[in-house]
């Protein structure tokens, strides 16, 4: 039996919510489940409540993928979690989910690689943690490139983050 590996799932929540949710619901990994709204209120009222949540549902995980729309990168919260992440221990890999449609069907543009503008020893992250552009033209294309490759992007992020 194989046993799926558990990560944790960095997205901006507003625009990227929808796209998060159709790359948590393939299947091929374990993933963390958003609070729901009336929670998040509680949770999201101090920097230290939002803290532990993120700690919280890092928790057992070995790895985090960050979703990267089209603003996801240089956010503050996404930040914390790439660098938490990598200081816990667990591998780290992006990938783009800009060509995913949203619930009302809208493609959005690319966003930035958010590696790109943090640094690990004297160097951009970018350059060890890798940022996947799923192939396709399509939505459909791109869905299923991600979830054939899901797994084994998680599997090569726990490996690269060993090495480092």
């Amino acid at each position: 039996m194989v046993t799926k590996r558990q990560v944790f799932y960095s997205f901006h929540y507003k625009p990227d919510c929808w796209r998060a949710s159709q790359v948590r619901n393939i299947g091929a990994i374990e993933g963390n489940k958003p609070a729901p709204d009336n929670d998040w209120e509680t949770i999201s009222r101090t920097d230290d409540g939002i803290k532990k949540w993120i700690k919280d549902q890092m928790q057992y995980r070995s790895c985090t993928i960050v979703l990267v729309g089209e603003n996801t990168a240089d956010r503050k919260w996404i930040n914390y979690e790439i660098i938490e992440s990598w200081k816990a221990g667990m591998g780290v890999a992006g990938i783009y989910i800009h060509g995913l449609k949203n619930s009302d069907g809208y493609i959005a543009n690319q966003g930035n690689n958010p590696f790109d503008s943090l640094n690990f020893r004297d160097e951009k992250f970018s350059k060890i943690v890798k940022c996947y552009n799923p192939a396709g033209a399509k939505s459909k294309e791109r869905y299923d490139w991600i979830s054939k490759y899901i797994a084994a992007i998680a599997d090569e992020a726990v490996k690269i983050r060993t090495n480092n």
